[in-house]
């Protein structure tokens, strides 16, 4: 056998040897509880195995470790090969090759130009990270991507987490003077979305969108302190003396400054000036299409009719009088209303 220490081969004399011409085994060990086979050194290989075209080493075991290595210094299993596996572990029921330490690395893959680590499975994870406190998989690279993942029909990607803070998918780009970004999302085509979320976002710096920006609600709404309590969806709001709005309840009143955003198929597609602190504010309807209440009692209600402030709290009115409506009008009726009250929908545009 040829050492392993130094450039030169040097002639040994293994202390056991097993030679074999056929297809058996040169030496085999057995045990039913302990080590089949163990080889100790002090400054070289415990056991070494070697072969030109299977695996050099080979463990199997039906339920526990196929292959054990053991050192306080050194790797505790090391495999090298020219062309096929450096190491090679299988198990019908526990791991394949298991690797565990204190403070190191518990599995060290390298490589100079192929794949490092590479794990594969037909309905599992191809490869498996698990910690309790720090990276259940940790990737590194200068140049390339530290960890990638790539799919034909599932997820590149995946993550998910139980936390009730922290984020399932974290990205930093720590480099203050980089022009490039945290997260990268890129879709061909024109179908499908680049970016898909699915509950609130939140941005705390610019937003800049390139092309068009869709909303599927309906006005452009403000939030607005009440004076008092809360008001139903389709009110008629006017300022107040203290700049809180109170709830409509005289005819062509100036102080006018919307309807309550929410009422009937109709939600704000954007809500301006937004406090999450406070508790008595709403979204007023300052543009585009919003649910009213109106009354029509003082006059049936046409679509395309100008709408004003009525008597009745919260109600708009058709603007019969053009000189008392300047200055005091909701906007325009997208519907009939012929009698009674009811809930309209109109198109805000306070004149």
């Amino acid at each position: 056998m040829a050492s392993l220490q130094g450039d030169s081969a040097v002639k040994e004399t293994p202390a056991v040897a097993g030679e074999h011409t056929a297809a058996g085994d040169a030496v085999r060990g057995t045990s039913k509880s302990g080590v089949g086979v163990i080889g100790t050194s002090e400054t070289g290989i415990g056991a070494w195995g070697g072969s030109k075209s299977s695996s050099g080493v080979g463990g199997m075991s039906e339920t526990g470790v196929g292959v054990h290595g053991v050192s306080k210094a050194g790797p505790g299993v090391r495999g090298d090969a020219e062309n096929g596996d450096g190491v090679f572990g299988y198990s019908k029921a526990a791991t394949g090759v298991h690797g565990m330490t204190e403070s190191g690395t518990g599995v060290l893959g390298g490589s100079q130009t192929g794949v490092a680590v590479w794990g594969g499975s037909q309905t599992s994870s191809g490869v498996g990270g698990m910690s309790d406190s720090g990276f259940g998989v940790h990737g590194v690279s200068k140049s390339g991507p530290g960890v990638r993942g790539d799919s034909e029909l599932g997820e590149g990607v995946h993550g998910e987490t139980k936390s009730p803070t922290v984020a399932a998918i974290a990205a930093f780009n720590l480099n203050p003077a980089g022009t490039g970004a945290a997260i990268f999302a890129k879709k061909e085509g024109n179908s499908g979305h680049a970016g898909f979320f699915i509950g609130n976002v939140q941005v705390t710096g610019n937003l800049v969108a390139e092309g068009d920006i869709s909303l599927q609600n309906a006005d452009c709404a403000e939030e607005f302190d009440l004076a008092v309590g809360t008001a139903e969806p389709g009110t008629v709001m006017v300022l107040g003396e203290e700049g809180a709005l109170h709830e409509s309840a005289r005819a062509y009143d100036k102080r006018v400054a919307g309807v309550i955003s929410g009422a009937g198929d109709y939600k704000p597609g954007i809500v301006l000036d937004k406090k999450h602190a406070a508790s008595n504010r709403q979204p007023v309807a300052l543009l585009g299409k919003v649910f009213c209440k109106v009354d029509a009692a003082y006059a049936p209600v046409q679509i395309g009719d100008l709408l004003t402030t009525s008597d009745t709290p919260g109600h708009a009115m058709k603007a019969n009088d053009p000189f008392e409506a300047f200055g005091a009008v909701i906007g325009k009726a997208l519907r009939p209303l012929h009698d009674g009250r009811g809930l309209i929908p109109i198109l805000v545009a306070l004149q």
